[in-house]
Protein backbone atom coordinates (compact mmCIF):
# COMPACT_ATOMS: atom_id res chain seq x y z
CA UNK A 1 0.00 0.00 0.00
CA UNK A 2 2.63 2.42 0.48
CA UNK A 3 3.65 2.81 -3.06
CA UNK A 4 -0.14 2.09 -4.63
CA UNK A 5 -1.79 4.25 -7.06
CA UNK A 6 -3.35 7.02 -5.61
CA UNK A 7 -6.82 7.21 -6.95
CA UNK A 8 -8.06 10.72 -8.60
CA UNK A 9 -10.04 12.97 -6.57
CA UNK A 10 -8.37 13.11 -3.35
CA UNK A 11 -9.61 15.79 -0.58
CA UNK A 12 -6.69 15.89 1.43
CA UNK A 13 -3.01 15.79 1.05
CA UNK A 14 -0.82 16.03 3.97
CA UNK A 15 2.52 15.79 3.53
CA UNK A 16 4.99 14.66 6.20
CA UNK A 17 1.61 12.64 7.12
CA UNK A 18 3.40 10.08 8.96
CA UNK A 19 4.63 11.89 11.28
CA UNK A 20 3.39 12.95 15.32
CA UNK A 21 1.60 15.85 13.67
CA UNK A 22 0.35 14.78 9.95
CA UNK A 23 -0.83 11.39 10.69
CA UNK A 24 -3.45 12.48 13.58
CA UNK A 25 -4.66 14.54 11.22
CA UNK A 26 -4.72 12.34 7.89
CA UNK A 27 -6.54 10.07 10.34
CA UNK A 28 -9.20 12.50 11.24
CA UNK A 29 -10.18 13.87 8.07
CA UNK A 30 -10.45 10.56 6.72
CA UNK A 31 -12.73 9.76 9.56
CA UNK A 32 -15.17 12.69 8.31
CA UNK A 33 -15.47 11.00 4.82
CA UNK A 34 -12.42 12.70 3.00
CA UNK A 35 -10.36 11.22 0.88
CA UNK A 36 -7.12 11.49 2.29
CA UNK A 37 -3.39 11.10 0.80
CA UNK A 38 -0.74 10.21 2.91
CA UNK A 39 2.82 11.33 1.67
CA UNK A 40 5.80 11.01 3.40
CA UNK A 41 9.40 10.25 2.30
CA UNK A 42 8.87 7.29 5.78
CA UNK A 43 8.44 4.66 3.69
CA UNK A 44 9.18 2.44 6.75
CA UNK A 45 6.76 4.16 9.06
CA UNK A 46 4.37 4.02 5.76
CA UNK A 47 4.21 0.25 5.57
CA UNK A 48 3.87 0.20 9.79
CA UNK A 49 0.55 1.92 8.98
CA UNK A 50 0.11 0.02 6.50
CA UNK A 51 0.24 -3.32 8.88
CA UNK A 52 -2.70 -1.43 10.84
CA UNK A 53 -0.29 -0.19 13.31
CA UNK A 54 0.30 3.36 14.44
CA UNK A 55 3.97 4.02 13.99
CA UNK A 56 4.46 6.59 16.94
CA UNK A 57 2.14 6.08 20.30
CA UNK A 58 -1.15 8.22 19.85
CA UNK A 59 -3.81 7.50 22.24
CA UNK A 60 -7.17 7.00 20.65
CA UNK A 61 -5.91 6.48 17.35
CA UNK A 62 -6.06 2.87 16.62
CA UNK A 63 -10.20 2.81 15.95
CA UNK A 64 -9.34 5.65 13.53
CA UNK A 65 -6.30 4.13 12.17
CA UNK A 66 -8.84 0.71 11.33
CA UNK A 67 -11.58 2.54 9.70
CA UNK A 68 -9.58 4.70 7.88
CA UNK A 69 -7.83 1.64 6.12
CA UNK A 70 -11.28 -0.46 5.72
CA UNK A 71 -12.72 2.94 4.11
CA UNK A 72 -11.03 2.62 1.05
CA UNK A 73 -10.64 6.63 1.24
CA UNK A 74 -7.32 6.48 2.58
CA UNK A 75 -4.27 6.31 0.46
CA UNK A 76 -0.59 6.34 1.38
CA UNK A 77 2.80 6.94 -1.03
CA UNK A 78 6.50 8.33 -0.46
CA UNK A 79 6.67 9.40 -4.06
CA UNK A 80 6.09 13.30 -4.47
CA UNK A 81 4.65 12.45 -8.02
CA UNK A 82 1.59 10.89 -6.91
CA UNK A 83 0.45 14.42 -5.13
CA UNK A 84 -2.55 14.85 -7.06
CA UNK A 85 -3.55 18.12 -8.76
CA UNK A 86 -7.14 17.96 -6.29
CA UNK A 87 -7.90 18.94 -3.23
CA UNK A 88 -6.15 20.82 -0.58
CA UNK A 89 -2.40 19.90 0.87
CA UNK A 90 -1.50 20.59 4.25
CA UNK A 91 2.65 20.53 4.92
CA UNK A 92 3.01 19.11 8.16
CA UNK A 93 7.19 18.78 7.85
CA UNK A 94 9.48 19.84 10.73
CA UNK A 95 10.87 23.16 11.20
CA UNK A 96 14.24 22.70 12.72
CA UNK A 97 16.91 25.19 14.09
CA UNK A 98 20.39 25.46 13.45
CA UNK A 99 23.28 25.02 15.28
CA UNK A 100 23.02 29.17 16.39
CA UNK A 101 19.16 28.58 17.04
CA UNK A 102 18.35 30.59 14.03
CA UNK A 103 15.27 29.07 12.56
CA UNK A 104 15.74 26.76 9.23
CA UNK A 105 13.98 28.10 6.04
CA UNK A 106 14.91 26.04 3.37
CA UNK A 107 12.97 23.36 4.85
CA UNK A 108 9.75 24.71 3.82
CA UNK A 109 11.17 25.92 0.60
CA UNK A 110 12.51 22.90 -0.27
CA UNK A 111 9.44 21.06 0.15
CA UNK A 112 7.14 23.65 -1.77
CA UNK A 113 10.03 23.09 -4.53
CA UNK A 114 9.28 19.54 -4.63
CA UNK A 115 5.84 19.77 -5.06
CA UNK A 116 5.03 22.82 -7.16
CA UNK A 117 5.61 21.01 -10.40
CA UNK A 118 2.25 18.70 -9.03
CA UNK A 119 0.26 21.78 -7.80
CA UNK A 120 -2.32 23.56 -10.17
CA UNK A 121 -3.26 27.47 -9.53
CA UNK A 122 -6.61 27.40 -7.20
CA UNK A 123 -5.37 24.72 -4.80
CA UNK A 124 -5.28 25.39 -1.32
CA UNK A 125 -1.71 24.94 0.42
CA UNK A 126 -1.78 24.95 4.08
CA UNK A 127 1.33 25.26 6.26
CA UNK A 128 0.42 23.47 9.86
CA UNK A 129 4.23 23.13 11.21
CA UNK A 130 5.59 26.24 13.17
CA UNK A 131 7.32 28.78 10.80
CA UNK A 132 8.89 31.66 11.52
CA UNK A 133 6.66 34.58 11.96
CA UNK A 134 6.34 36.16 8.12
CA UNK A 135 6.95 33.06 6.85
CA UNK A 136 3.27 32.55 4.93
CA UNK A 137 3.52 36.09 3.27
CA UNK A 138 6.75 34.85 2.24
CA UNK A 139 5.96 31.87 0.61
CA UNK A 140 2.26 33.71 -1.03
CA UNK A 141 4.94 36.40 -2.99
CA UNK A 142 7.36 33.68 -3.94
CA UNK A 143 4.88 31.72 -5.22
CA UNK A 144 3.47 35.04 -7.11
CA UNK A 145 7.34 35.29 -8.59
CA UNK A 146 7.09 31.67 -10.09
CA UNK A 147 4.00 32.63 -11.80
CA UNK A 148 1.45 30.31 -9.56
CA UNK A 149 -1.48 31.43 -7.98
CA UNK A 150 -2.09 29.31 -5.21
CA UNK A 151 -4.23 29.74 -2.14
CA UNK A 152 -1.68 30.14 0.84
CA UNK A 153 -3.04 29.76 4.32
CA UNK A 154 -1.49 28.92 7.92
CA UNK A 155 -3.09 26.98 10.45
CA UNK A 156 -1.01 26.49 13.23
CA UNK A 157 -0.83 22.97 15.18
CA UNK A 158 -1.60 22.86 19.13
CA UNK A 159 -1.88 19.83 20.12
CA UNK A 160 -0.68 17.86 23.44
CA UNK A 161 1.94 15.39 22.13
CA UNK A 162 0.34 11.59 22.10
CA UNK A 163 -3.23 13.24 22.53
CA UNK A 164 -3.36 14.97 18.98
CA UNK A 165 -6.67 12.96 17.82
CA UNK A 166 -8.71 14.18 20.89
CA UNK A 167 -7.68 17.49 21.03
CA UNK A 168 -8.09 18.29 17.18
CA UNK A 169 -11.98 17.87 17.55
CA UNK A 170 -11.97 19.52 20.82
CA UNK A 171 -10.38 22.78 20.74
CA UNK A 172 -10.52 25.54 18.47
CA UNK A 173 -8.84 25.87 15.15
CA UNK A 174 -7.20 28.49 14.48
CA UNK A 175 -6.36 29.65 10.53
CA UNK A 176 -5.47 32.30 7.97
CA UNK A 177 -4.85 33.11 4.70
CA UNK A 178 -2.84 35.36 2.48
CA UNK A 179 -6.00 35.87 0.66
CA UNK A 180 -9.80 35.90 1.64
CA UNK A 181 -10.17 33.01 -0.46
CA UNK A 182 -7.76 30.96 1.11
CA UNK A 183 -8.53 32.06 4.29
CA UNK A 184 -12.39 30.35 3.45
CA UNK A 185 -10.99 27.38 2.19
CA UNK A 186 -9.04 26.63 5.11
CA UNK A 187 -11.50 27.67 7.68
CA UNK A 188 -14.20 25.48 5.74
CA UNK A 189 -11.68 22.83 5.90
CA UNK A 190 -10.67 23.18 9.55
CA UNK A 191 -14.09 23.62 10.39
CA UNK A 192 -14.81 19.68 9.59
CA UNK A 193 -12.75 18.76 12.60
CA UNK A 194 -13.80 21.59 15.17
CA UNK A 195 -17.19 23.49 15.89
CA UNK A 196 -14.83 26.90 17.03
CA UNK A 197 -12.58 28.25 13.89
CA UNK A 198 -10.54 31.35 14.94
CA UNK A 199 -9.73 33.80 11.73
CA UNK A 200 -6.79 35.99 12.41
CA UNK A 201 -4.33 37.47 9.99
CA UNK A 202 -1.44 35.05 8.67
CA UNK A 203 1.18 36.73 11.07
CA UNK A 204 -0.68 36.73 14.05
CA UNK A 205 -1.58 33.17 13.61
CA UNK A 206 2.27 32.63 13.10
CA UNK A 207 2.59 34.39 16.51
CA UNK A 208 0.08 32.89 18.49
CA UNK A 209 1.63 29.35 17.90
CA UNK A 210 5.16 30.78 19.04
CA UNK A 211 3.62 33.06 22.11
CA UNK A 212 1.72 29.90 23.42
CA UNK A 213 4.78 27.26 23.57
CA UNK A 214 6.99 30.15 24.66
CA UNK A 215 4.61 31.24 27.59
CA UNK A 216 4.77 27.68 28.85
CA UNK A 217 8.23 27.33 28.46
CA UNK A 218 8.67 30.33 30.73
CA UNK A 219 6.36 28.86 33.00
CA UNK A 220 8.43 26.16 33.54
CA UNK A 221 11.60 28.31 33.76
CA UNK A 222 9.99 30.02 36.71
CA UNK A 223 8.94 27.51 38.77
CA UNK A 224 12.15 25.51 37.55
CA UNK A 225 13.92 28.65 39.31
CA UNK A 226 11.80 28.79 42.39
CA UNK A 227 12.68 24.84 42.92
CA UNK A 228 16.84 25.00 42.87
CA UNK A 229 16.10 28.63 44.59
CA UNK A 230 14.08 26.72 47.85
CA UNK A 231 16.58 23.49 47.38
CA UNK A 232 19.73 25.86 47.70
CA UNK A 233 17.94 27.07 51.01
CA UNK A 234 17.23 23.83 52.17
CA UNK A 235 13.54 23.71 52.32
CA UNK A 236 10.88 21.30 50.46
CA UNK A 237 10.07 23.27 46.81
CA UNK A 238 6.91 20.67 46.42
CA UNK A 239 5.57 21.80 50.27
CA UNK A 240 5.62 25.22 49.12
CA UNK A 241 4.53 24.81 45.72
CA UNK A 242 0.97 23.26 47.34
CA UNK A 243 0.71 25.60 49.67
CA UNK A 244 0.83 28.49 47.01
CA UNK A 245 -1.76 26.62 44.47
CA UNK A 246 -4.15 24.69 46.81
CA UNK A 247 -7.58 26.30 46.41
CA UNK A 248 -5.30 29.55 45.16
CA UNK A 249 -6.82 30.39 42.23
CA UNK A 250 -4.29 32.83 40.72
CA UNK A 251 -1.57 30.00 40.93
CA UNK A 252 -4.03 27.13 39.66
CA UNK A 253 -2.07 27.54 36.50
CA UNK A 254 2.19 27.25 38.05
CA UNK A 255 3.36 23.78 36.73
CA UNK A 256 5.42 21.44 38.90
CA UNK A 257 8.85 21.50 38.28
CA UNK A 258 10.49 19.14 35.96
CA UNK A 259 12.40 19.05 32.49
CA UNK A 260 11.44 21.18 29.99
CA UNK A 261 12.07 20.28 26.51
CA UNK A 262 10.65 18.45 23.41
CA UNK A 263 10.75 19.65 19.65
CA UNK A 264 8.31 22.74 19.87
CA UNK A 265 8.44 24.28 23.45
CA UNK A 266 12.97 25.23 23.50
CA UNK A 267 12.84 25.39 19.19
CA UNK A 268 9.80 27.87 19.23
CA UNK A 269 11.16 30.17 22.24
CA UNK A 270 14.35 30.48 20.14
CA UNK A 271 12.35 30.93 17.07
CA UNK A 272 10.63 34.00 18.73
CA UNK A 273 14.24 35.22 19.76
CA UNK A 274 15.59 34.84 16.40
CA UNK A 275 12.64 37.38 15.34
CA UNK A 276 13.05 39.84 17.51
CA UNK A 277 16.73 40.42 17.04
CA UNK A 278 17.87 38.91 19.88
CA UNK A 279 15.80 41.08 22.62
CA UNK A 280 13.70 38.52 24.10
CA UNK A 281 15.51 38.44 27.32
CA UNK A 282 12.90 36.29 29.21
CA UNK A 283 13.03 33.20 26.76
CA UNK A 284 16.91 33.48 26.81
CA UNK A 285 16.61 33.16 30.46
CA UNK A 286 14.10 30.62 30.24
CA UNK A 287 16.62 29.06 28.68
CA UNK A 288 19.22 29.03 30.60
CA UNK A 289 17.01 27.84 33.58
CA UNK A 290 15.41 25.24 31.91
CA UNK A 291 18.66 24.06 30.46
CA UNK A 292 20.28 24.73 33.24
CA UNK A 293 17.91 22.69 35.64
CA UNK A 294 20.59 19.69 34.31
CA UNK A 295 23.64 20.74 35.23
CA UNK A 296 21.57 22.35 38.78
CA UNK A 297 20.70 17.96 39.55
CA UNK A 298 24.64 16.04 38.87
CA UNK A 299 26.12 19.77 41.26
CA UNK A 300 23.33 18.57 44.06
CA UNK A 301 24.16 14.93 43.26
CA UNK A 302 28.39 15.33 43.44
CA UNK A 303 27.59 16.88 46.55
CA UNK A 304 25.90 13.99 48.31
CA UNK A 305 27.38 10.83 46.49
CA UNK A 306 30.82 9.68 45.14
CA UNK A 307 29.69 9.69 41.30
CA UNK A 308 32.90 8.53 40.17
CA UNK A 309 32.25 5.47 41.88
CA UNK A 310 28.79 4.87 41.54
CA UNK A 311 26.39 3.53 38.67
CA UNK A 312 23.41 6.11 38.24
CA UNK A 313 20.22 4.85 36.95
CA UNK A 314 18.09 6.93 34.94
CA UNK A 315 14.01 6.27 35.08
CA UNK A 316 12.41 7.73 31.95
CA UNK A 317 14.32 9.05 28.39
CA UNK A 318 10.68 10.33 26.64
CA UNK A 319 10.83 14.13 26.71
CA UNK A 320 7.49 14.01 28.55
CA UNK A 321 5.70 11.65 30.29
CA UNK A 322 3.52 8.74 28.17
CA UNK A 323 4.79 9.16 25.24
CA UNK A 324 7.12 7.29 23.33
CA UNK A 325 8.84 10.63 21.81
CA UNK A 326 12.65 11.53 22.63
CA UNK A 327 13.05 14.18 20.62
CA UNK A 328 15.11 16.94 22.34
CA UNK A 329 14.36 14.84 25.52
CA UNK A 330 16.43 16.27 28.10
CA UNK A 331 16.99 12.71 29.68
CA UNK A 332 19.90 12.49 27.26
CA UNK A 333 21.26 15.83 27.50
CA UNK A 334 21.34 14.37 31.60
CA UNK A 335 23.05 11.13 30.25
CA UNK A 336 25.32 12.47 28.20
CA UNK A 337 27.02 15.03 31.24
CA UNK A 338 26.66 11.76 33.81
CA UNK A 339 29.05 9.42 31.62
CA UNK A 340 31.72 12.03 32.53
CA UNK A 341 30.97 11.99 36.13
CA UNK A 342 29.72 8.69 36.91
CA UNK A 343 31.23 4.94 36.61
CA UNK A 344 28.48 3.77 35.02
CA UNK A 345 24.69 5.26 33.78
CA UNK A 346 22.04 2.58 33.04
CA UNK A 347 18.68 3.65 31.23
CA UNK A 348 15.46 2.91 31.31
CA UNK A 349 11.81 4.04 29.28
CA UNK A 350 8.54 1.34 29.85
CA UNK A 351 7.26 3.48 26.42
CA UNK A 352 10.59 4.24 24.01
CA UNK A 353 11.50 1.72 21.63
CA UNK A 354 14.04 3.14 19.42
CA UNK A 355 17.09 3.18 21.68
CA UNK A 356 19.12 0.46 21.70
CA UNK A 357 21.06 1.25 25.20
CA UNK A 358 17.59 1.46 27.14
CA UNK A 359 17.54 -1.88 29.71
CA UNK A 360 14.59 -3.10 31.82
CA UNK A 361 13.76 -1.51 34.79
CA UNK A 362 14.43 -4.37 37.16
CA UNK A 363 18.38 -4.52 36.00
CA UNK A 364 18.56 -0.51 36.39
CA UNK A 365 16.61 -0.84 39.82
CA UNK A 366 18.88 -3.74 40.78
CA UNK A 367 22.68 -1.95 39.51
CA UNK A 368 22.39 1.37 39.92
CA UNK A 369 23.35 2.65 43.24
CA UNK A 370 21.46 6.11 42.48
CA UNK A 371 18.57 6.54 40.77
CA UNK A 372 17.13 9.36 38.82
CA UNK A 373 13.46 10.04 37.78
CA UNK A 374 13.43 11.96 34.24
CA UNK A 375 10.33 11.15 33.24
CA UNK A 376 7.42 11.26 35.45
CA UNK A 377 5.89 8.27 33.85
CA UNK A 378 2.48 6.83 35.84
CA UNK A 379 4.41 3.51 36.11
CA UNK A 380 6.52 4.70 37.77
CA UNK A 381 4.32 6.09 40.52
CA UNK A 382 4.55 3.69 43.68
CA UNK A 383 8.13 2.39 42.60
CA UNK A 384 9.74 -0.03 44.67
CA UNK A 385 13.03 1.55 45.15
CA UNK A 386 14.47 -1.55 46.88
CA UNK A 387 15.87 1.29 49.59
CA UNK A 388 18.04 3.36 46.63
CA UNK A 389 18.47 6.66 46.70
CA UNK A 390 16.45 9.33 44.18
CA UNK A 391 16.77 11.89 42.64
CA UNK A 392 12.89 13.31 41.77
CA UNK A 393 12.64 16.82 40.70
CA UNK A 394 9.34 16.12 40.28
CA UNK A 395 8.17 15.01 43.45
CA UNK A 396 6.71 11.81 42.43
CA UNK A 397 8.63 9.33 44.31
CA UNK A 398 10.05 11.78 46.44
CA UNK A 399 8.48 14.81 47.51
CA UNK A 400 12.19 16.12 48.92
CA UNK A 401 13.07 16.88 45.79
CA UNK A 402 17.28 16.53 45.53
Amino acid sequence: MGNNKVADGIDVTVIGGAGHVGLPLALCFADKGLRVLVQDINQAALDVIASGRMPALEYDAQPYLDRALASGRFHMSSRPEDIPATGAVIITIGTPVDEYLNPVHKAVKACLDAILPRLVDGQLVILRSTVFPGTTDWLHHYLEEQGRKLLVAFCPERVVQGFAIRELQNMPQIVSGTTPEAEEAAAKLFGLLASDVVRVKPMEAEFAKLFNNAYRYIQFAATNQFFMIANSAGVNYHAIHDAMTRDYPRAKDMPRPGFSAGPCLFKDTMQLAAFSNNQFSLGHMAMLVNEGLILYIIQQAEKRFDLKRSTVGLLGMAFKAEVDDIRASLSYKLKKMLTLKAKTVLTTDPFVTDDPDLVGLDEVLDKSDVLMLCTPHSAYRGLDLKGKPVIDVWGMLDMGGI
